[in-house]
């Protein structure tokens, strides 16, 4: 698993390794000749005040035995946290608590929302499954935003949703690493302790986002057109609106459009909300009278800051069917595209019906859960007797027990942060 974090490393910091060494390796002599100097004075019982042989024998040994044995757990990387955005609207309240089950680990943090269109009824049941679940409860890491926001398909208020919980998760401690946001008909293709696993092995500032500058037929029917979202002022949702008058492409920065489904650094996030140089703020007013500016706004910030521009990972971590050329929605998938999706290495999956039998599929084959319960991982230590809920039961939530997912999941990581694909598909 380590080679997925030379890859990254290698590809970032070759060029400015040469222009380095020598500083460095004067102030490592120095720092050794004096560590050498320590390594002589010794107490008056004759006992070294600096034994630093001890820790060299000991590191010497378990070198040795690591050929023989599996490495200990504390030499493993430590496992990064996740914070989850899922969002719904109307009539997705219980594929939502779907997904967050397949989702859930106690060490990742959790926001959802069902918008201002589903009934109260709908939200006030998501609201007392958060409440109620007994391990949601004992880690409370699952935030649902009661005061729903009103949210139109294609408008900026989308990107608004997604900032608002990103903030919220910054709030509540911002002790994770990376920000996965999706809606209710996604689903996971592989086990938390899966992607937390292979995720251990890579840079922490690594963004995950599918983009192009190439924007193509997106430039006459998306970037010209100027659209008004009712959801910004009116507390009834309704469709955008078109105004007549059209603009020019900008000239400030540079256009990026791609998907809207990303897993996006902590780093990266905290810029989108305190824009300490204004770009994410300057950016997001155009993309108030964007069309569809869920697939353009982070696009467009991530690749014209000089800070970021060089994090990225050209993939939305999904496997999603189009037509050709694509519509506005994708296919919804079911039992006969199973192959397809294990095939494609992907994380998660979309678009689904609630309820469809492939959910099922997917539940019993790759992430080992029974239906009502959460994915079992290495914190899970109960019993499956009689189909008991292993997760009932809790127990050290840094364990991870990876599936044949991890394995999937670490070729197709390997494969993105290839030298043919890591710098070759960055922003351009």
């Amino acid at each position: 698993m380590k080679k997925l974090k030379s890859y990254y490393t290698h590809l970032r910091h070759h060029q400015s390794m040469e222009l380095k060494w020598i500083f460095p390796l004067a102030i490592g002599s120095i720092v050794s000749l004096f560590l050498l100097f320590l390594t002589t004075l010794t107490s008056p019982d004759g006992t070294p005040l600096l034994p630093f042989y001890r820790s060299f024998s000991i590191s010497s040994s378990v070198f040795i035995e690591s050929k023989l044995h599996p490495l200990p757990v504390s030499y493993l990387p430590p496992p990064p946290r996740f914070a989850y955005f899922i969002s719904g609207s109307n009539g997705d309240g219980k594929m939502l608590k779907r997904t967050l089950q397949a989702l859930y680990h106690p060490h990742n943090r959790y926001v959802v929302h069902l918008d201002l269109e589903a009934p109260p009824e709908e939200r006030l049941d998501l609201q007392n499954y958060v409440s109620t679940h007994p391990v949601f409860v004992k880690f409370g890491n699952v935030k649902m935003i009661t005061k729903a926001n009103l949210v139109t398909y294609r408008g900026p208020t989308m990107v608004a949703n997604t900032l608002h919980a990103a903030a919220i998760l910054l709030k509540e401690g911002g002790d994770w690493d990376w920000f996965i946001n999706l809606s209710a008909s996604d689903y996971p293709l592989v086990t938390q302790d899966d992607l937390l696993h292979t995720f251990s092995y890579l840079p922490r500032d690594l963004n995950f986002i599918d983009h192009t500058s190439n924007i193509g037929w997106k430039e006459y029917q998306r970037a010209k057109p100027i659209i008004v979202d009712p959801g910004l002022y009116m507390t009834k949702k309704a469709d955008v609106f078109w105004v007549t008058q059209r603009r020019s492409v900008p000239t400030a920065f540079k256009l990026f459009t791609g998907s809207a489904w990303m897993a996006l650094s902590k780093p990266f996030v905290d810029y989108c909300i305190w824009g300490w140089d204004n770009l994410p703020r300057t950016v997001l007013m155009y993309y108030a009278n964007f069309l569809s500016s869920p697939e353009g706004y982070f696009h467009t910030v991530i690749c014209n800051a000089q800070e970021f521009r060089n994090t990225t990972v050209n993939s939305d971590l999904h496997f999603i069917t189009w037509d050709n050329p694509p519509k506005q929605h994708p296919h919804h998938l079911n039992l006969g595209d199973m192959q397809r999706m294990i095939d494609s290495k992907a994380p998660f999956a979309r678009k689904f019906h609630q309820d469809d039998p492939v959910l099922d599929k997917i539940d019993s084959e790759l992430l080992f859960k029974g239906p009502g319960m959460l994915v079992p991982g290495g914190w899970c230590i109960g019993k499956r007797d009689n189909g008991s809920d292993p997760c009932s039961v809790v127990g050290n939530t840094t364990v991870l027990r990876p599936s044949p997912g991890a394995k999937r999941l670490e070729v197709l990581i390997s494969s993105l942060l290839s030298n043919e694909n890591f710098r070759s598909k960055q922003c351009k």
